[in-house]
C-alpha cells in the first residue's frame, strides 16, 4: 500500500498491523485517549494537530517500521520445521483464553502472565514462536517480548488461520464476529 499525507489513519492501520505501537514508540501516538486519532483522520491531519511532524518522516517512520515486522514473521511450514528440532522452539498462543480452548495447535502454551514471568526469567536466548488467529496482533506481543530481552522471539505468519489452511486442515478454521 501506497501512504500519502492523504491516506486515512484507518487504511494505515488496515494494511500495516504495527502501525498504532510505531507511532506510540516515536511520538507518543494512538496509545490512549488524549493522543488517539480517529479512523477517519488523514495522516497530515494527525501530523499537523501534533506538532506539525513533516508528513513525509512519519510515512517514512511507517515503512520502516513495517518493514521490521516483517521481519519478524515465520513462514508456518518453518514453524513446522522447527517444531521438530531438539529442543523445539516454545509456541505461545497468544489470542483469548475462549479460543485456545476451542482450537489450539498440539504442544502450543496458552500464554499467561505466569507463563511470561518464567520465560523472562529463564533462559533469554530461548527461541520463541508466537501465533494468534491471523498473525497481526501477535507482533504486538513478539514485540513486548522482544523488549525485555527475549531476542529470538517471532510470530508465525498469518496464525493458526494458516496453520490450519497448510500444515494440518483437520484444525478447525474460524471467523471472529464483532457485534456493532
Amino acid at each position: 500500500m501506497k501512504i500519502t499525507p492523504e491516506t486515512s489513519m484507518g487504511e494505515i492501520l488496515a494494511a500495516y498491523p504495527g502501525a498504532r505501537r510505531a507511532l506510540f514508540a516515536r511520538y507518543h501516538l494512538g496509545g490512549c485517549q488524549s493522543c488517539g486519532f480517529p479512523a477517519e483522520e488523514a495522516l497530515s491531519s494527525l501530523c499537523a494537530r501534533s506538532g506539525d511532524i513533516p508528513p513525509q518522516e512519519m510515512i517514512d517512520h511507517l515503512k520502516a517500521a513495517h518493514e521490521h515486522d516483517l521481519s519478524l514473521l515465520i513462514p508456518v511450514q518453518e514453524v513446522k520445521s522447527r517444531l521438530a528440532n531438539n529442543p523445539p522452539p516454545v509456541l505461545l498462543d497468544c489470542r483469548t483464553r475462549e479460543e485456545h480452548e476451542a482450537v489450539a495447535i498440539a504442544g502450543s502454551h496458552f500464554l499467561t502472565q505466569d507463563l511470561q514471568r518464567q520465560l523472562f526469567a529463564d533462559n533469554p536466548d530461548q527461541e520463541i514462536i508466537i501465533y494468534d488467529h491471523l498473525g497481526k496482533n501477535a507482533l504486538d506481543t513478539c514485540a513486548w517480548f522482544l523488549g525485555h530481552g527475549m531476542k529470538n522471539t517471532r510470530v508465525m505468519r498469518g496464525g493458526i488461520d494458516a496453520w490450519s489452511r497448510e500444515i494440518d486442515p483437520a484444525l478447525p478454521r474460524y471467523q471472529i464476529e464483532i457485534e456493532s
